[in-house]
């Protein structure tokens, strides 16, 4: 913390000092023409470069400063300093036109930039709203679970794109569902809003994951018609050709693991190596998952699978395969299951904590540049342990005597 806070005071100190430099610039340049000019020995004219300092200004502090120093600088300009200043009215008076037309014209350009950026403000603020209410933030606990998640878009400006990740606390259990839609960025926020109003409603309703994952491909298929109509305007339109890689999972009362897999990564497993204790990211691999959700039909029974119980204290990691994909500017993959292990040694396997350290790890490896979009659901079973077997009591007798 001591560290931190050292961080944040210089990075603050540089601010300020950067802040000072950009207020006081203008004032610097119009001192220096003005010694320039009285100290020149071979009567040249430097005073027109005082048409620069309101712009300069305008750039770095505002309309304010740029007006009251452009009014300063045109009367610097009528004002017959050096050795030539006492004949050359008419250059003076040319000069003092030009600070004045530089004024005005910087004035002019600084409020239309300043407009500008006050609605691009707006609009990034109304666009994050919408992004978090579509992928809303998830609950540090829930039902038991502790919960930690964390996306990064491939598209520059955008908040998520074509990842998606929810987790529902049902009479069922905890249902969780990730999925990836083909495509990332703006364009596929549409199917991802479909699939996640879908899951919200059949998480709870549906007593099975196959009910869910039926409702998730009837809501595709209905989306996908609509889009169709509405790119084709037309009534007989054939659904889009569209697909999503979907994973479910049901986290039961005593820790058990429900999965139903449609092309999605396995999850990873956070637990320590036999012998040396040392956190390790184990792949679940129950079984082989279906094709993605979208390309063929569901088959009439799509088989559910079972892992090892998520025991007290243990993490399990969802994510897309954004992470498996990315590369380095040598063409090496990103190692997950090397940073998984890493963010759980020394941080208690916090969800936030591995949701934190596997983002900068990947930002680190790829250089900041995403080839495709990134999200990653950590949970903790933070649940009290349940006796394998609870003896019976036995029963008492009454004698009446």
């Amino acid at each position: 913390m001591l560290l931190w806070g050292a961080d944040g005071m210089i990075r603050t100190g540089a601010q300020r000092c950067w802040r000072g430099l950009v207020f006081a610039l203008p004032g610097l340049w119009v001192l220096g023409v003005v010694a320039w000019e009285l100290a020149s020995p071979l009567g040249a004219r430097f005073l027109q470069l005082l048409a620069a300092a309101p712009a300069i200004a305008c750039a770095g502090t505002g309309r304010r400063q740029c007006v009251v120093l452009g009014g300063g600088c045109a009367l610097f300009a009528l004002v017959p300093l050096g050795p030539t200043g006492r004949t050359d009215g008419g250059g003076r008076l040319g000069t003092c036109c030009a600070i004045l037309a530089v004024v005005a014209a910087s004035y002019l350009t600084t409020g239309r930039s300043r407009r500008l950026t006050q609605e691009l403000e707006r609009v990034r603020e109304v666009a994050a709203t919408a992004q978090h209410a579509l992928l809303r933030p998830l609950p540090p606990r829930l039902d038991g679970i502790a919960l930690a998640g964390g996306h990064l878009s491939a598209s520059r400006g955008a908040l998520m794109g074509g990842d998606l990740y929810e987790v529902q606390a049902t009479a069922h259990g905890l249902r969780v569902v990730m999925g990836d839609v083909r495509g990332h960025g703006l364009p596929a926020l549409a199917t991802v809003a479909a699939l996640l109003g879908s899951f919200r409603e059949a998480a709870h309703d549906e007593s099975s994951l196959r009910g869910v994952l039926r409702r998730l491909e009837r809501a595709l298929h209905r989306h996908l018609r609509d889009r169709a109509r509405t790119e084709q305007a037309g009534a007989d339109a054939h659904p889009a050709e569209d697909f999503v890689t979907v994973l479910l999972l049901e986290v039961r009362e005593d820790g058990g693991l429900v999965l139903l897999n449609c092309g999605h990564p396995w999850p990873h497993r956070l637990t320590p190596a036999p012998g040396t204790g040392a956190p390790r990211a184990v792949a679940l691999a129950p079984g082989d998952p279906l094709p993605p959700l979208g390309m063929f039909p569901l088959p009439a029974e799509p088989p559910v699978h079972t892992a090892e119980r998520l025991l007290p204290g243990e993490v399990l990691v969802l994510h897309t395969d954004g992470a498996e994909d990315a590369r380095d500017a040598t063409g090496g993959f990103f190692p997950l299951p090397d940073a998984l292990a890493e963010a759980a040694r020394g941080t208690a396997a916090a969800p936030a904590a591995v949701v934190d350290h596997v983002q900068g790890a990947l930002l680190r490896h790829t250089g900041g540049v995403l080839a495709d979009d990134f999200a990653l659901l950590a949970l903790r079973n933070d649940r009290e342990p349940v006796p394998e077997h609870v003896p019976p009591v036995p029963a008492r007798s009454c004698l009446r005597g």
